[in-house]
């Protein structure tokens, strides 16, 4: 049990800061909605929380988890779980790989914040270390490959589904994620970084023209993934869909390789799943191509999406090292410190890629 879950309401009386979690009211909220019994236990979980909060919750033989957003206040539409929830809710039908999800709790009087209640699933998220069972070459290269395969299923659900459609924004979805992300600039930033506003620019005037739109979930990434314990080469449910929205699919491969550190060569700047640069796994090359083949889709210009999954990436790890820096994580969170430099990092390398390769 961390620092932040509190047992007491009573206790976060006071303090300037308000808890995470409050056991007694998340436990009232369980048992109005029929999930486990007796007491309740919790205990952080997942990458560290400078975005949103993960929890394991374990009562009697049931265990939950929760998913939260960070402490108000919040960017204008960011951190959104309902609409994270409402938007899995809408998607489990369709065959795409996903946690079930129990409850939705809209009222702030809970814990301050909107959250939702998911199943635990008992599988490993592939970050920095490589699970039992991938020691081979072979059985990382199909673990690459159905990171591909996993993709292309989300890409083929019915966005006419009325669930779905009802998440249809009118216009162009890279329009809409550029003009986004410079208001969120604006909102995020700690300091002057003349790359992150050129790169905006950049990409606001050579805007390419949009595919018919999908399903994307906006942060498509080996550690956003559930593998399963016991064949940890196939991925068994697709995590974190903040950033979900129907729109153009090759922002997803273009974040997917953005992000992706292929064997023999440099770390991504983000610094995410570097497990993926040992020898077996897929290079980029591979999973564009596996990716085309599977879908049936042309993925140029590609670099335009890598360079947006890039700066996108430099504008939210900015909101992270904000709130670093005004002490509003805990000390478990002390890894937010490296975007000090990270950031940066992530915008040149934006404004590396649209100053040295051809746009198609």
């Amino acid at each position: 049990m961390t620092a932040d879950v509190v047992e007491k309401a009573t206790e976060a009386k006071g303090l300037a800061k308000p808890p995470l979690l409050i056991l007694e009211r998340v436990e009232a909220f369980l048992d109005e909605h029929g999930l486990g019994r007796g007491p309740l236990r919790a205990s952080r979980i997942g990458e560290g929380g400078g975005s949103n909060f993960s929890y394991l919750l374990e009562r009697g033989d049931g265990r939950f988890v929760l998913r939260r957003p960070p402490r108000p206040p919040l960017p204008p539409s960011a951190h959104d779980m309902v609409r994270e929830a409402r938007l899995q809710l809408a998607l489990a039908p369709l065959g795409i790989r996903l946690p079930t999800i129990r409850a939705v709790c809209e009222d702030e009087q809970v814990l301050g914040v909107p959250f939702y209640v998911m199943d635990f699933l008992d599988g490993h998220v592939v970050t920095s270390a490589l699970p039992a069972g991938l020691e081979s070459d072979a059985a990382r290269r199909r673990l690459g490959l159905d990171l591909v395969d996993a993709l292309v299923e989300i890409h083929a659900a019915d966005v006419s589904a009325p669930a779905v459609a009802a998440f249809i924004r009118p216009g162009s979805y890279a329009e809409r994620q550029v003009r986004r992300f410079t208001q969120l600039w604006e909102v995020n930033q700690t300091r002057e970084l003349p790359a992150v506003v050129e790169v905006g620019g950049w990409l606001a005037d050579n805007l390419p023209e949009p595919l018919p739109p999908t399903v994307v979930h906006g942060d498509y990434r080996l550690g956003n993934m559930m593998v399963a314990r016991d064949d940890p080469a196939r991925i068994v449910a697709v995590l974190d869909w903040e950033m979900g929205a129907i729109g153009d699919p090759r922002a997803d491969v273009g974040y997917l390789l953005a992000t992706y550190s292929e064997p023999g060569g440099e770390s991504n700047p983000l610094g995410t799943s570097p497990v993926t640069a040992l020898p077996g796994f897929p290079s980029r090359r591979e999973l564009a191509e596996r990716y085309s083949e599977r879908s049936g889709r042309d993925v140029e210009p590609l670099v335009w999406f890598q360079a947006l999954a890039m700066w996108k990436a430099a504008v939210f790890c900015e909101a992270i090292y904000g709130r670093f820096l005004r002490g509003d994580l805990g000390q478990e969170d002390s890894y937010a410190a490296r975007f000090e430099r990270g950031v940066p990092l992530l915008a040149e390398t934006a404004k590396s890629l649209i100053e040295t390769r051809d746009v198609r």
